[in-house]
């Protein structure tokens, strides 16, 4: 038990510490009191990264002219991407691929690194994830599937994954001046805007189904958003997001847009808005739910039925109907260089009523976001080349389809058989 003594003797020693903590606390400068403060604030811009929750990795097929000198887009898109990791959380991991032309250096070694508030780390080279080639293409089947591999195993995600495709695209299409590729890359090796080699959709889809599934793709490229992709893509993610039209040089904005790559289910969402805020709502956009694909299908194919009766044998006139694609290199429209036709302005005009009905019915189970746009980007004026038909609400989609057409008119000959390769064209066909 404490005396009565003790008692006073801790009081006055109380009284002392508190009189000495003030006393010190006074005499504290301005700067000391500041760096308390943000003590803090240092400690969180500091922190190491955790075992991810969700891995997003940006796969920049880059090596053409969208690096090239003077229209260097990957250089600022990938600063991008670096100021929007600044917002990210300790499990929210962002990584880029990148295969590039770079000033002074034409033969840059494609990398692989983590972007971490705002630093390019951990970076590793082709060959540091066993790959031998000389020249390693971005679009080469055997590159892609190494670096995804490498990525999505060494930063494992313990909730999903997410992946961007970056760079060109024509849906699709066979281009005709490239080996018989089709639709995603274009890795040009040592010709800048010259012919190069591009990776078909049916290869991009045997290397995703070796991968984590996704929780989602942004295609940040061009024409993506068609019913021919998307339903060969629809068993490796639960969303595909993009445009059905050719995008600005500029994509998506990364600066802005990041954070919402790690929402756990506002994502698309998040990330179609952004997106087209920042063009201004000049570009058309939608994010479908591949889960409903096969449904899209089959709905698809019940409808042409109809289409078919109304044609009687024939070719669809396909005037005034929503076209996102140009194919060719006049200023001018011309009928025979439109591809990527407006999926349901299609079959409104082509299908019975309770036809369209039934098909636009699954068509919106399956497109549960879209924006508009009323011009977007192209070679030439918007003005010009889709001078021919006006973009209005009930025309609009979100989803482009092929439509063959008389193969007297230019390209279609080609295109019409092309089309058959495609998995759509087992379940649809015209």
């Amino acid at each position: 038990m404490k005396t009565m003594k003790n008692l006073a003797k801790l009081m006055f020693m109380s009284i002392l510490t508190a009189a000495t903590t003030v006393s010190f606390t006074a005499c504290t400068s301005d700067d000391e009191l500041m760096t308390n403060e943000n003590w803090e604030a240092d400690k969180v811009a500091t922190r190491q990264p955790m075992q991810p929750e969700r891995t997003v990795l940006v796969y920049m097929a880059g090596k053409n002219n969208l690096s090239s000198t003077g229209t260097d887009l990957l250089e600022a898109d990938l600063n991008e991407i670096k100021e929007g990791s600044k917002k990210l959380g300790d499990k929210d991991c962002i990584l880029v691929f990148v295969r590039r032309y770079k000033a002074n250096d034409n033969m840059e070694t494609p990398w692989l690194a983590r972007i971490w508030r705002g630093e390019v780390t951990d970076s590793v080279s082709v060959a540091d994830m066993g790959i031998s080639m000389s020249d390693a293409r971005a679009c080469d089947p055997e590159v892609m599937e190494r670096v995804m591999n490498y990525a999505y195993t060494k930063y494992a995600a313990t909730r999903d994954y997410g992946l961007v495709l970056w760079g060109h695209g024509s849906g699709w299409l066979i281009e005709s001046d490239m080996a018989r590729t089709r639709a995603y890359g274009l890795d040009n090796g040592n010709y800048i805007g010259g012919s190069g080699k591009w990776m078909n959709i049916p290869t991009l889809n045997s290397i995703l189904q070796k991968m984590p599934h996704m929780r989602f793709i942004l295609c940040d490229c061009c024409h993506m958003m068609c019913l021919e992709d998307l339903y060969e893509l629809r068993n490796v993610t639960d969303y595909m997001i993009g445009s059905p039209a050719e995008i600005p040089g500029q994509g998506a904005p990364y600066d802005t847009m990041l954070p919402a790559f790690f929402e756990k289910e506002s994502f698309y969402s998040s990330i179609i808005e952004r997106y087209h805020a920042s063009v201004k709502g000049n570009l058309p956009l939608s994010v479908v739910k591949m889960s409903e694909m096969d449904h899209v299908a089959q709905a698809t194919a019940q409808a042409l039925q109809s289409v078919k009766a109304n044609l009687g044998g024939g070719y669809a006139d396909m005037k005034g109907i929503v076209h996102y694609g140009y194919v060719g290199d006049d200023s001018e429209h011309k009928e025979e260089h439109d591809f990527f036709f407006d999926a349901g302005d299609f079959m409104s005009r082509y299908a019975s009523a309770a036809d369209y009905q039934m098909w636009n019915e699954a068509l919106s189970k399956a497109v549960v976001m879209k924006r508009i746009g009323y011009n977007w980007d192209t070679e030439a004026t918007w003005s010009k080349i889709y001078s021919d038909f006006k973009m209005t609400e009930e025309k609009f989609h979100g989803v482009s389809m092929f439509v063959p057409q008389n193969p007297s008119k230019g390209y279609y000959a080609r295109f019409n058989e092309d089309i058959k390769q495609m998995e759509w064209h087992q379940v649809v066909s015209l």
